[in-house]
């Protein structure tokens, strides 16, 4: 989703105020041209330090996807590194953000078409650069999600673009971040064929979107795990090989599940779906729709199954039958499964871990359901 360019207004002293003159401020004149431009009258913070970028660089990195609302003022902020807004701007955010030692950055997205132009792609990273000053934000995670083909010219214009874009902000913005989302897996996932490691190595790090793996089912059409923890693993190999330096890798995991309708439901539990294509596969997860983890655990409880475990996929998974006598197959993540790949980022040297999106929890206060949202924060940082 795009979010429109915000800009704050800047706070002018109100006609009538008992504001001094400005004849006594005349000696700090010189001290207060020194001072920079980004801690003016503008800054929304209480302490305008916190409208300051961010230059620190963690040994391990918790990137958070926000998608609005309030509820970041419940997340566990103990962990956060990174934060990035999918949503509306939010000023109070940025500002406690900060005060955590956090950063805070854009959703980047653009037409790869519209990229091919070198004055386009130029004259669109400097209204990011511009809106992360303005904003006082700390960088941009760039995320397109389009169709590639490496013989094509939106191949090179995109490596270009994240090239340009991190040459910016690195000048403009002192200890900005510039990161990239990419699929699961490397070998072309849903026509992405994306220039992996040049991309990489112009960029900070590589958001990996270790979910919707079964966005393209190639074998039967069977429901099945979101993220299913051998082929994760696999695909972080497959970047490795690449020559992309596991420090330059970020572990994105799910904290949501999808709902699928069964066509059939056998009694070892395989439940085979629709045939919905997607981008040349004949089947894919379309065939179900997307639920946070928070409606999850407030449905598990009524399902006909209770939670069942694939061992082989390392997933949890349960059914249940809708009020049309419908059966459902719900394939999620939960604190085991997360912590399982989790535990992988940290033995093997990865830049560390995310997830889309942190308001996928229940942060209503309810003592269940708090319970279980600390321990989904938990599972991003297992004990070895």
């Amino acid at each position: 989703m795009s979010r429109p360019s915000l800009r704050l207004p800047r706070v002018l002293p109100q006609h009538g105020s008992s504001t001094p003159g400005i004849a006594p401020l005349l000696p700090l004149l010189p001290l207060l041209l020194l001072l920079p431009l980004q801690a003016g009258a503008t800054c929304p913070c209480q302490d305008p330090a916190l409208c300051q970028p961010l230059r620190n660089r963690p040994n391990f990195e918790v990137f958070v996807f926000d998608v609005g609302g309030k509820t970041w003022k419940s997340y566990d902020w103990s962990q956060i590194t990174t934060v990035a807004l999918f949503g509306k701007y939010d000023s109070e955010l940025m500002c406690y953000a900060h005060a955590k030692g956090a950063r805070v950055v854009l959703k980047g997205d653009v037409s790869l078409q519209d990229i091919i132009d070198p004055n386009f792609r130029t004259s669109w990273i400097a209204q990011q650069v511009d809106l992360a000053k303005t904003q006082y934000m700390d960088g941009i995670n760039i995320d397109i999600e389009q169709e590639v083909n490496c013989s094509t010219p939106e191949y090179d214009a995109l490596t270009a673009l994240v090239q340009e874009t991190a040459d910016a902000f690195h000048h403009e913005i002192e200890g900005s971040q510039v990161t990239f989302d990419v699929a699961w897996s490397p070998k072309c996932i849903d026509r992405r064929c994306y220039n992996y490691t040049g991309i990489a190595d112009a960029c900070d790090f590589l958001f990996v979107m270790s979910y919707d793996e079964q966005s393209q089912v190639w074998s039967e059409c069977v429901a099945a795990a979101n993220a299913p923890y051998n082929q994760t693993l696999t695909a972080y190999d497959d970047y490795i090989k690449m020559g992309i330096n596991p420090k330059k890798l970020v572990m994105g995991l799910p904290w949501y599940g999808y709902d699928y309708t069964c066509l059939t439901l056998s009694e070892d539990h395989v439940c085979t779906i629709a045939k919905v294509p997607f981008r040349g596969a004949p089947c894919s997860d379309a065939a179900g729709h997307q639920v946070p983890y928070k409606i999850i655990m407030k449905q598990v409880n009524s399902s006909i199954s209770g939670i069942l475990w694939d061992e082989n996929q390392k997933s949890p998974y349960y059914n249940y039958e809708d009020s049309a006598g419908h059966f459902h197959q719900v394939w999620y993540d939960n604190p085991k499964s997360i912590s399982l790949k989790a535990t992988y980022t940290q033995t093997q040297g990865l830049r560390g871990v995310g997830m889309w999106n942190a308001d996928c929890l229940d942060y209503s206060g309810d003592a269940t359901a708090k319970q279980q949202t600390e321990e989904m924060w938990k599972a991003l940082k297992p004990k070895l």
